[in-house]
């Protein structure tokens, strides 16, 4: 409502507003699903488990992919739910990396010469504040990922010299790479349509393995006794394939793939024998999907097509400057058996207006198309770097029931002192690459921004 002349003057809400109206008065949650899912968690602080809290050294990015997670899971281009119960995000594979692109790459504190930095390139492009519509985009290279390179380069260098970049290794040359764009929209609070699109921006044909991938964070480890969530295949047909989604907290839900793409399944489990020489508890562990692709090991997926984590084989070959979209969808309604046709693409559009329209009415007409268009995408980069946020200090120190007690060390060691912390929620952070403490100051920052978007949020936090 506002003033004029003495006379109260209604205003339109916009649908995006109408939705944070919702959430807010809790009517519809449509903030419980969202870019929830951390960019790193290898190499962390609450991963650390070590004596004197070398967290960078203690869980590195080559071991995480076979390592399940203790505290909160990550991913490329990711959401998830508030809980963090149920994952999606999106692997990669060009047929020439040693490993399955599933997580950020990047240098830890005592690798790099200016300190931890990640070294890939991507850009949170667009959402809305309750992430009714949200686009990201990933720089993948064709050619093999220079991983070791950037380790051994930036650890030879001084502080004195620049740090050395993807880019300076010249794996971009000739724009041999692929853009891929995740986007998403909801056609309700539990009804999430995303739709990935891949493009050849170089000389030649190229060929991509895309692997959407949904999973459950592992809390069935730790000592709970919490149910165990399934994941299987379900429906079949010439248009499309799905996944059924069977959690105790979020019920019965559907993974819908377009097309016919080969369903991998293997376990949210450690690979104990890789990391530590001892016997797995069980066949498919967290890293099976990565080995069956790119090592051609038959053995270590689930061929009976069940277990906790699971992809869809999407492989694609482009010619130069050709894109080709895939369409999926997560959805709570079960009654549907057409996921996909016009209904989905005009979900699609209208998310997209929404948020064109969300986004005139907040510049008030006053910005040039310049100035808008980094305002929008500031935000969006704001919006994206909210993260689910899980840490109990107690259990951390103390270790969990029926797993190896932490070294009596690390009691004197970081955080040792906030007994009083116990968090599991949908925090704003200053670097979704992850912090070993609460950085308040630059949480506030971010609220201040935060406060013309979503109110709401900026309060709450």
């Amino acid at each position: 409502m506002q003033r004029s002349k003495s006379k109260l003057v209604k205003v339109k809400l916009s649908p995006e507003e109408m939705r944070l109206r919702e959430s807010r008065d809790r009517t519809a949650h449509w903030k419980r699903w969202g870019p929830y899912l951390s960019e790193r968690s290898w190499g962390t602080v609450r991963e650390d488990y070590s004596a004197h809290g070398t967290a960078w050294d203690y869980l590195s990015h080559d071991q995480s992919r076979s390592k399940a997670y203790r505290w909160g899971e990550d991913g490329i281009g990711g959401i998830s739910d508030r809980q963090q119960y149920i994952c999606f995000s999106l692997a990669m594979w060009n047929g020439r990396d040693p490993i399955l692109k599933e997580r950020l790459f990047g240098v830890t504190g005592s690798e790099g010469n200016h300190g931890e930095d990640v070294k890939e390139y991507y850009f949170y492009l667009d959402s809305t504040p309750t992430h009714s519509y949200m686009k990201f985009l990933y720089k993948y290279p064709q050619k093999e990922f220079p991983y070791q390179r950037l380790i051994d380069e930036n650890r030879r260098r001084s502080r004195a010299e620049p740090e050395f970049e993807l880019l300076d290794t010249g794996i971009f040359d000739e724009d041999r790479y692929f853009d891929v764009f995740v986007e998403y929209a909801k056609a309700s609070a539990e009804d999430l349509l995303i739709r990935i699109t891949v493009a050849n921006r170089g000389p030649e044909a190229a060929t991509i393995d895309l692997l959407p991938t949904i999973w459950f964070r592992n809390t069935w480890r730790w000592g709970d006794a919490e149910p165990r969530p399934i994941l299987y295949r379900s429906d079949v047909t010439a248009d499309h394939t799905a996944i059924e989604v069977d959690h105790w907290y979020h019920g019965r839900r559907r993974f819908w793939c377009e097309g016919s793409p080969d369903l991998l399944f293997t376990e949210n489990e450690t690979n104990k024998q890789r990391l530590y020489g001892a016997p797995n508890d069980t066949p498919y562990v967290k890293d099976g999907i990565n080995d069956y692709l790119v090592n051609g090991r038959n053995d270590a997926i689930n061929h009976d097509r069940f277990g906790t984590k699971a992809a869809a084989n999407y492989r694609l070959t482009l010619e130069p400057g050709e894109s080709r979209s895939i369409n999926l969808r997560f959805t709570d309604d079960q009654s549907t058996n057409k996921p996909f046709g016009k209904e989905f693409e005009s979900v699609i559009a209208d998310r997209q207006a929404e948020a064109d329209s969300f986004y005139q009415k907040l510049e008030n007409g006053e910005l040039s198309e310049d100035s808008r268009n980094v305002q929008r995408q500031a935000i969006a980069g704001l919006l994206w770097s909210k993260q689910f946020y899980y840490y109990d200090l107690n259990r951390w120190l103390s270790g969990d029931p029926g797993q190896p007690a932490p070294p009596k060390d690390r009691k004197q060691g970081r955080n040792r002192d906030w007994h009083h912390l116990y968090n599991a929620d949908v925090i704003s952070m200053p670097d979704k690459w992850e912090y070993p403490w609460y950085a308040a100051w630059d949480l506030a920052f971010h609220m201040l921004p935060m406060a013309l978007v979503d109110p709401d949020f900026a309060k709450s936090s």
